[in-house]
């Protein structure tokens, strides 16, 4: 993985392609398409896919499943073109191991407030980690802004995107506080569950353009 100095931005629940195609020209590096029925931003196979397709071939296309099959994983990421996944519920560490065999990008969620929690990051051999708070109804970061300063501790040894929270109002403080390889937004540009305000999108990452970090980061997207 390649050194960078400017935090890497994946903009996540994406539901149409229209939305989804203003958050790459915006400058998005990831779209993140949920496929986890409880959520509200789930996004059904074929739609995803169209999403998918319709997206300049250096966005990567995440797919964010919760303690879902291999085999369902798989299909999934072969039907909608998928370039990375994201693990967000107790997924094995073999899971992981798995996925990173077939060339994937694998992202594990690691928690604050549940299982599996950030100690036990050594256990994965997945390619970055995104870390979270983990409170709340939904697997996800439920827009609860917490102490970021406490990713930082464990970003020092491996590649890590924030998440959880983030807005473009605090998304600076929250860069400062932990130097994150990327961050990831959802709820925090969204008009409703799973439709996004392009200003809101735009300002986030420009702000993100804009930070001036001294620490050398790590390309995860």
């Amino acid at each position: 993985m390649k050194n960078i100095t400017i935090p890497q931005i994946k903009i996540c629940g994406l539901t149409n392609v229209e939305e989804a195609i203003q958050c790459a020209e915006v400058g998005a590096n990831a779209i993140g398409l949920v496929f986890y029925s409880k959520s509200p931003r789930h996004v059904p196979n074929e739609p995803a896919k169209n999403i998918s397709k319709a997206l300049p071939s250096g966005i990567k296309k995440t797919g964010v499943f919760v303690d879902a099959e291999y085999t369902d994983i798989m299909r999934i990421v072969d039907f909608c073109g998928l370039d990375a996944v994201q693990l967000h519920g107790a997924e094995s560490p073999s899971l992981v191991n798995r996925l990173i065999e077939q060339k994937l990008i694998v992202i594990k969620a690691l928690f604050i407030s549940r299982y599996p929690k950030l100690k036990q990051a050594a256990e994965y051999n997945a390619s970055a980690f995104l870390v979270e708070l983990g409170k709340g109804k939904l697997p996800g970061g439920n827009a609860l802004p917490w102490n970021w300063s406490e990713a930082g501790k464990y970003g020092k040894n491996f590649p890590f995107i924030l998440a959880g929270g983030l807005s473009p109002e605090n998304i600076s403080d929250a860069m400062k506080s932990c130097s994150p390889d990327a961050v990831d937004i959802s709820s925090g540009v969204e008009l409703s569950p799973g439709r996004k305000d392009i200003n809101k999108v735009k300002t986030f990452v420009d702000t993100v353009l804009n930070y001036t970090g001294t620490k050398k980061l790590i390309k995860i997207f």
